[in-house]
């Protein structure tokens, strides 16, 4: 398992677990991500990453995606 920030761009991950504050979860599980959802992990950014979920697709900073493990 390794933290969503550090996972390589191009590959398709499921995730684990993640944690983080309530209003940032609810926006992920609305936008199907949520633990055992895969998820496609676009590109790394230099503070941020930007990844697919069905179909939605969005960044989110490093500080999040330090708390999705994959």
């Amino acid at each position: 398992m390794q933290a969503l920030s550090k996972a390589t761009p191009g590959e398709t991950y499921t995730i684990q677990w993640m944690f983080g504050q309530p209003e940032v979860l609810d926006f992920l599980h609305s936008h199907s991500v949520d633990e055992g959802e895969h998820i496609q992990l676009i590109q790394k950014m230099r503070d941020c990453v930007i990844i697919g979920a069905k179909d939605s697709r969005f960044a989110m900073g490093n500080e999040i995606a330090d708390r999705i493990q994959v």
